[in-house]
């Protein structure tokens, strides 16, 4: 039994770390895309944090159903 719960553990430990850095990689390439312009418009940064939103909210479902 202990063996299937440290199992489960690990594998969502897994999801959840594969899920933030995804939303790193969201941040680091919206960042990159904008680093060199002066003027950057609302709907760019809310689409940015959109996509971020999306990916900690599966992230949040993952870790709730385990």
């Amino acid at each position: 039994m202990t063996e299937v719960l440290d199992t489960e553990v690990l594998g969502t430990e897994l999801q959840a770390d594969t899920t933030v850095r995804e939303a790193m990689d969201l941040i680091d390439r919206g960042l990159g895309g904008i680093s060199d312009r002066n003027i950057v418009t609302s709907s760019e940064v809310a689409d940015l944090l959109l996509d971020v939103r999306m990916v900690l909210v599966r992230l949040d479902h993952q870790i709730s159903s385990n």
